[in-house]
């Protein structure tokens, strides 16, 4: 089976739900200084293979050489673990999105910037309704979902496009192992889920996809996201990261098949699978496109529809009182939430340094 967004999507729910718990009495080393050795993680999923490309090829340490430095990186098969790891100031760097980016570490007072931001899901997460063909025949049914996941921001999101709320129908909370056999059952009229789940239920005769990430593009977001403190006091560390991952993805641009053969089989499927999860994925291959994703001005709107669903469930940061708590901060100066309290930063710096050939 394929797994890749299985697995980053079942982690986003436990990511989420834990976030309000987890930093309690947390204290991370603060204070970032000048070093030599870093060490970032990830986790699978079809955006983030490249990380473990990086680490077996040989490029990262290329990059790492080139700036007299050594970038570990490191694999952990727990997606939330990875954050938890991160905040905690284990890591200096880890892969994540947005919606969690802003939850865990940055709730949490981790100074946390996005230095590369790598794809958004574009169809990878969907709405199926086995009678109804529209977001509103959604009205008074249950929708089996896993809670607080990138699932359920979907159907917030959805539901939102029509003028509806989750007051116009039942959340139920239904785990990915069983979603497919729920789906089979009389009981289950709707489900929200990823792929490849949404692939299988989807095809299921009588049943209608009616909305999915694309109809938000750009607002899933997988993200390397570094310790703030650290890119500052070690830009070389920014420099041999990004630099490393645009080599990467020149290769893939280029449909190098010992690259993408390489990724598809870590994550557990073949060339062909790993190719069906791209297709619905949309990859920033270059830097020049990643910037100008960053500097948008839709950027700023995702985050505020993130930072009220977050809160709106109760997981922005211990005590948050708006979902303004936590400052978001945008390649032009502006800011979402409290200036005062900047703890989430989109900084085009480094991609910009790649797309101008400057690394």
């Amino acid at each position: 089976m394929i797994k890749t967004l299985k697995t980053k999507a079942m982690a986003l729910a436990a990511a989420t739900a834990l976030s309000a718990t987890f930093l309690v009495g947390m204290t991370p080393d603060a204070t970032a200084q000048e070093k030599s050795e870093f060490k970032v993680c990830w986790s699978i999923y079809v955006g983030w293979m490249p990380w473990g490309y990086l680490e077996t090829s040989g490029i990262m340490d290329k990059w790492a050489e080139k700036y007299g430095i050594d970038v570990e990186i490191v694999q952990i098969n727990d997606y939330v673990e990875s954050i938890n790891q991160y905040t905690a100031g284990e890591f200096d760097g880890c892969s994540m999105t947005n919606m969690d980016a802003l939850s865990i570490p940055a709730g949490g007072g981790v100074d946390t910037t996005a230095l590369i931001v790598g794809d958004y899901s574009n169809g990878n997460d969907g709405i199926v309704l086995k009678d109804g063909d529209s977001v509103e025949a959604l009205k008074d049914q249950n929708v089996n979902l896993v809670e607080l996941s990138v699932s359920h921001y979907l159907l917030a999101r959805a539901l939102d496009s029509v003028g509806m709320s989750e007051r116009d129908l039942t959340v139920v909370n239904t785990s990915d192992a069983d979603m497919i056999a729920a789906y089979a059952t009389d009981d289950v009229t709707s489900v929200v889920t990823w792929n490849p789940l949404l692939s299988e239920i989807e095809a299921t005769p009588g049943s209608t996809k009616v909305f999915d990430s694309a109809n938000i593009p750009g607002e899933i977001i997988d993200v390397m996201m570094v310790n703030t403190e650290t890119l500052a006091d070690n830009p070389d560390f920014g420099k041999a990261l990004t630099g490393a991952w645009y080599e990467v993805m020149g290769l893939m641009a280029a449909g190098n098949t010992e690259a993408l053969e390489s990724m598809a089989a870590a994550s557990g499927t073949d060339l062909a699978g790993y190719q069906a999860q791209l297709d619905t994925t949309k990859m920033f291959f270059e830097p020049a496109e990643a910037v100008s994703f960053t500097k948008s001005a839709e950027l700023p709107a995702t985050m505020k529809f993130v930072a009220e669903f977050l809160f709106d469930k109760g997981i922005l940061g211990e005590g948050a009182p708006s979902p303004e708590f936590v400052g978001v901060s945008f390649p032009d100066g502006s800011v979402y939430g409290d200036a005062n309290n900047v703890k989430l930063r989109f900084d085009t710096t480094y991609m910009e340094m790649a797309a101008a050939g400057g690394l």
